[in-house]
Order: C-alpha cells, then structure tokens, then sequence
C-alpha cells in the first residue's frame, strides 16, 4: 500500500515509517524539521531511512493547506494516511500556545481536508494522547471517560483534533481512527521527555528536577509496542456501519512510580542520578493508566516491553548517538 506519513522525522513517526517500509510499503514522508527540538536529530532519522527503496521524503508544513493540498494531489493512488505531526510537549504550550493551535488545530483541519480527497483512501489513520483525559482521577483512563476538563493548552488542541476528526468522518463517510499515546519512549526518543532528559543529566553529573516530590506515576510505553498498535490499527479501518471514527488507547497498560522509573534508569546508566525535588508544574497531572479493553479486543494489542527492558535499550542507544564512553 501507498501511505503518507506526516512527522515522519518524529520519533513515533520515524519507527512507524520504518515498520511499514520493512514489509514493503510504500512511504511518502513529510515533516516540517522545525526547532522545538533538536532539528539535527530529525534529520539523523530521516538519515536513517532515506536511502530504503521505496521512501520519498518532503519537508512542508502540515497547517499550510496549499502546501498539503499540492503533496496530496500528486499522490491520488495514497491508500492510507498515517497523520503523526504535533506540536508536543505539555510545558511548552505555557511559552507558546499558538504553535499548538497553529500544529495541532489547524494541521489536523488541513490533512484532513487534503485526505478526503484522495481518490484512493481506505483509512486516515491519527494521533491523539493521553492528554485529554486531563483532570481525571478515576483510572485506568477509558475511552468513554469524559474528556472536557484539559489540564494544559496542548492537551485541549488533542482533544479539538479529535472532534474535527469525528466531524469530517462523519460528513465524509472517511475512515478514521485516533490513537491516543501514553508516555511513548525508547531509542531515537524526543529529548524533551523524561528518559532522554534524566538520562543526558545523569551521564553529565547534572541534577534532574523531579516534579511533585517524586509523587508521580506514568503509563511508560516501549516504542516497539506503539509502533504494533499503529501498524494494526491501519490495517484495521472501520468498516460502514460501525462508526467511521474510533478512538483507541495506547499504553502499556502498568503505570509506574517515578522514582522507580528513574531507579530503572540509574541501574542503565551505571550510576546515580543528583535528585532535586519541586512542586507540580503547571499543566501536569500525577498519573496516567491506559485501559487498552478496546484495543486488545479490536487491534490484538498487546504491550510487552517493560521499564526494565526498554530502558536499558534506550540507554544504549543515547551512549551510541552521543558517543558517551563512561
């Protein structure tokens, strides 16, 4: 099949293209490489899989619907789209809220209006997150938990794009799924989550902040895990009388305490880590728990990886990029 992957220089993005290419899928990719990290790290993925016979990249902006309707255009024969780009990060929609309505509002509305034109299209396939269960207390998070009282700026663009989402599948009659993420990690990660963050503190002799004195608990799920549960969900669209829009959770279904995350992480990287405990940041919630009932039943879902696995992985992977020797 031909799919566009858009952030496909994401972290999801990129182990999602890889997935797909490794059983001979056609890709087309597009990412805009902005700053909100590292761009060099967009690109060592983009590196990574852009020689592979059948992947052609394109870097634009998915909130520009000129630039979306034009790609979309040339590839009429796109069968799937997969739609991985956001502006991320919970903390930084406190610095600045319009990248996330611009990314995550606006660029959901384009790809979708580009993607229901597509002559060829089985199924538009997209991600949400955890986020939008927001200020709820009863776990785990279910996909029929009210999800109207966000916690950040980001969490309620997610929850935007799901509606817009459920509009134009309805208007459409368009295949859609949304699959929200729970604390996604492992190699190639993002440095603005936890593990990469602590684990570049740890191996530099820095402190990390542990918020909420360390009263924290996250659904940490292995990327090999996610990258299951978006492969099965693309082959899996909804068929006509069942809804054409369905959400899913991915987690790892086995939410951890923090402080044994990072003890996890100590043990990876040999050493101790300089703790500093602060209060609860703005926009933060103390815990996430996936209920995947519904993603077990439909998609075959079945998270495997554990903290103690996935993070050593990861660790071997931040010592090989970065070329840490101790």
């Amino acid at each position: 099949m031909k799919v566009v992957v858009t952030g496909a220089a994401g972290f999801i993005g990129f182990h999602v293209c890889q997935a797909l290419l490794d059983r001979g899928d056609l890709i087309i990719g597009v990412d805009n490489l902005n700053a909100y990290y590292d761009p060099d790290l967009k690109r060592a993925r983009i590196a990574e899989i852009a020689e592979q016979d059948g992947f052609h990249f394109h870097e634009l902006d998915v909130s520009d619907p000129q630039a979306i309707g034009q790609l979309f255009g040339v590839h009429q024969d796109a069968t799937h789209v997969i739609h991985l780009a956001a502006q991320a990060g919970v903390r930084y929609s406190l610095i600045d809220p319009y990248a996330y309505v611009q990314a995550n509002v606006t660029g959901q509305l384009a790809v979708m209006e580009a993607s229901r034109r597509l002559s060829a299209l089985e199924h538009f396939v997209y991600a949400s997150s955890s986020s939008v269960y927001g200020r709820n207390e009863e776990l785990p998070f279910a996909i029929g938990d009210r999800v109207n009282r966000p916690a950040s700026l980001y969490a309620a663009t997610k929850r935007a794009a799901e509606l817009i989402a459920e509009c134009q599948s309805r208007l459409y009659d368009l295949p859609t799924t949304g699959l929200r993420f729970f604390t996604v990690y492992g190699p190639w990660g993002r440095p603005d989550m936890a593990a990469y963050i602590f684990t570049k503190a740890i191996f530099e002799g820095q402190p990390i902040q542990v918020f909420n004195r360390g009263q924290m608990k996250r659904d940490f799920t292995y990327i090999d895990d996610i990258v299951g549960g978006v492969v099965a969900a693309v082959d899996r669209p909804p068929k006509a009388g069942d809804g054409r829009h369905r959400l899913y959770n991915l987690g790892n279904h086995k939410p951890e305490d923090l402080l044994y995350f990072i003890e996890v992480l100590e043990r990876a990287c040999g050493r101790e880590a300089v703790k500093e405990f602060a209060a609860m940041q703005p926009g933060d919630v103390e815990a996430t728990y996936a209920d995947i009932t519904e993603s077990q039943r439909d998609l075959g879902f079945e998270p495997r990886t554990t903290i103690e696995e996935g993070l050593p992985r990861f660790v071997a992977w931040y010592r090989e990029y970065h070329g840490v020797q101790c």
